[in-house]
């Protein structure tokens, strides 16, 4: 069981079992998936510039990944996503990759650049689980008077271990 990350002279390091290296992987692909590129306009212009739709996701965890800027204001975040989400989604993609290419079990030496991208990707998974688990604040209490055999014991106990190697990488990094 990975002991967290740690700062070395370079980056961050931290030691993966096969098991923790599976969950990551997958996990990440799975929000790689989410992010593939949105829809763009019909106008080549705008294809070509990558300026996307300006509908907000309709997918709650699309949502939370890809907020609207102003929430009193609908048509400046509709202008708003339309120049942003794709270089927002590109960003997630790169982060997600950057572990997929990194990720392997024993101990991993990151450079703080892929250590950044590391955060950021643990995030984005926290992120879309919390939504799809309905994730509160009480979570640490809610797993301890669950029993194991509740179907959602080892999601959350997933959650809380992202949970974990998210606050020590960056403890790390800071």
């Amino acid at each position: 069981m990975s002991t967290g990350f740690k700062a070395t002279r370079q980056g961050v390091s931290v030691h993966l079992d096969a098991g923790e290296v599976s969950i990551l992987r997958n996990l990440v692909t799975q929000v790689l998936g989410l992010v593939e590129p949105g829809s763009t306009g019909d106008d080549p212009l705008e294809r070509a510039l990558g300026i996307g739709s300006v509908a907000p996701p309709i997918d709650p965890v699309l949502a939370r990944l890809f907020p609207s800027a102003y929430s009193d204001d609908e048509e400046a975040s509709d202008e708003f996503r339309r120049y942003t989400e794709a270089t927002l989604r590109d960003g997630k993609r790169a982060d997600a990759t950057t572990v997929l290419e990194t990720a392997a079990p024993g101990r991993l030496e990151l450079t703080a650049e892929q250590g950044q991208a590391w955060l950021r990707a643990i995030n984005d998974i926290r992120l879309a689980l919390g939504v799809r688990l309905e994730v509160t604040e009480a979570i640490h209490e809610e797993i301890a008077e669950m029993s194991e055999d509740d179907p959602r014991y080892p999601a959350l106990v997933t959650y809380d271990w992202l949970t974990y190697l998210q606050d020590t990488l960056v403890r790390a990094l800071w």
